[in-house]
Parts: structure tokens; sequence; C-alpha cells
């Protein structure tokens, strides 16, 4: 089921006003990626970085061109595990937020 651009911009603009749900997102997009769900991981982090830093300011940060950045986290996207750990160090850093990886079994 496709999301509607109302629930979207739902989304965005909760991510806006509240740090918490900024978190959240950020977090769930990253283990959306490490689950193996990586079409709705990029989904998720092109909300986040919609709500939160901007694809400008992620692109000058990264030195990646604008409308790269929107393809990798497009639905046709093939972001390198590379350009994906330099944006999410990035997204870690302008957030303050510390994401770490911990085994479950």
């Amino acid at each position: 089921m496709a999301l509607t651009r109302a629930f979207k911009e739902t989304v965005q603009a909760r991510a806006a006003r509240d740090p918490v749900f900024q978190a959240a997102l950020l977090t769930e997009g990253v283990e959306t990626l490490l689950a193996g769900d990586v079409d709705t991981g990029k989904a998720i982090l092109r909300d986040y970085i919609n709500a939160t830093v901007g694809f400008g300011p992620l692109a000058t940060a990264t030195g990646t061109q604008v409308k790269s950045l929107m393809r990798m986290f497009g639905p046709n996207g093939n972001p390198t595990a590379k350009n994906l750990m330099t944006i999410i160090g990035y997204l870690q850093q302008a957030s303050g937020i510390s994401l770490q990886v911990r085994s479950h079994g």
C-alpha cells in the first residue's frame, strides 16, 4: 500500500516538532535497513531527512549532489554502503543521537 502525501506530511511535521519522534524515526530507519528491508528503510530515512536536516545541508556536509541524494533515497535508488554509512554518520552527529548495534541472540 502506497503512503499518501498527507500521511508523509503528517510524519514529517511531527518529526520537525518532536525530538523523541525524530530519534525513533532515525532508529527505525536504520534498524529497518539492517533487517534487510532496504526500500522501507530508505523511505523512513528520506522522511527523516526532509523533516530534520534537509537534503541541501546533507549534500553540503557529505559532498554529494542534492539530486544524487534524493535519487539514493527514492524508490529506485541504490545507495552504496559507503554512502549510507557517511549519511547515517552525519545524521547521528547532526541530531546528537548515537546508534549502536547489539546482538539479540
